[in-house]
């Protein structure tokens, strides 16, 4: 019986006594040392807690393997290829490292009061991108998000007037409207309890009296049929605004340069944590 053609052309290509190799190349992140110094040491400190005696790789390297994990969105098996270690140590690794980050994120009322030390903060909604959602009785629909087109989470980031993160909140489906998800989790009551000047867009209209937002259009003018124009010192006031509420993006853009969070591959139930870690190491770099 002769060969099938498509096994021959393999073998051709592949033969038997050809072995396959990895291939390793240097690569860098746009991180500071701060960061790999802090997760170094906390690391340091529950090994020593625990009086673990012996590690594959040490506090160090097990940091830079997580800070590669989170800021370049680097698979298991491609990390292992890279620090020598197996896929499972890999997962070991990095759940260690999200639990202790996450542990060490600030709440809201601890937020609150950093940013009762600030002229004002600014805060802004922005949506995480998942691909992990089950479709069964419509699940995926609470993840939805209409205004961006696909399934993602809907995060609350507070700011301060220079654009160094203050505090990041829990994840909610996608779905869910800024105002709604800042009432949810208590932050415009936070904020007016605590008469913190926060800038904020139109999503956060009738937050109260601590809560600034843009001047919208004018209601409908009966003869015309047609929305009123903004004044020339409304305008001057929407320019001004947006000027101060412009650090605000940069946190939100800062916040995706972490390639994880740019498309999670995780559960939502288990974003919490990443979302928390992450947070804790940009409040440590700032």
């Amino acid at each position: 019986m002769s060969e099938a053609p498509g096994r021959r052309a393999i073998a051709e290509i592949n033969p038997p006594d050809q072995e396959l190799h990895v291939l390793l190349y240097p690569s860098g992140m746009s991180v500071s040392t701060r960061t790999l110094t802090v997760l170094s040491d906390v690391l340091r400190r529950h090994r020593r807690e625990r009086a673990t005696r012996w590690r594959r790789l040490s506090a160090g390297r097990q940091a830079l393997l997580v800070i590669a994990y989170l800021r370049k969105g680097e698979t298991y098996a491609d990390l292992a290829c890279g620090f020598a270690v197996g896929t499972s140590t890999v997962y070991r690794y990095v759940r260690e490292a999200l639990e202790l980050l996450a542990a060490m994120a600030p709440t809201l009322e601890q937020a609150i009061a950093v940013a009762a030390r600030k002229a004002f903060v600014i805060l802004d909604g922005t949506l995480l991108r998942i691909d992990r959602v089950g479709m069964a009785a419509d699940y995926n629909r609470g993840f939805y998000s209409g205004k961006h087109k696909c399934h993602g989470l809907n995060v609350q980031v507070i700011a301060d007037p220079v654009g160094r993160l203050v505090w990041i909140s829990p994840v909610l489906p996608g779905a869910r409207h800024d105002m709604g998800a800042a009432r949810e989790h208590g932050i415009i009551d936070a904020l007016n309890a605590a008469e913190i000047t926060t800038i904020a867009d139109t999503a956060y209209q009738g937050g109260g009296a601590a809560i600034r937002v843009p001047q919208r259009r004018r209601r409908v003018d009966p003869d015309t049929g047609r929305y009123r124009r903004l004044s020339r010192n409304q305008k001057d006031v929407n320019t001004a605004h947006a000027r101060q509420r412009g650090p605000g993006e940069r946190v939100n853009a800062e916040l995706k340069n972490w390639r994880i969070l740019r498309k999670i591959r995780s559960s939502p139930n288990h974003a919490a944590e990443l979302v928390a870690a992450v947070q804790t190491l940009m409040i440590a770099s700032a």
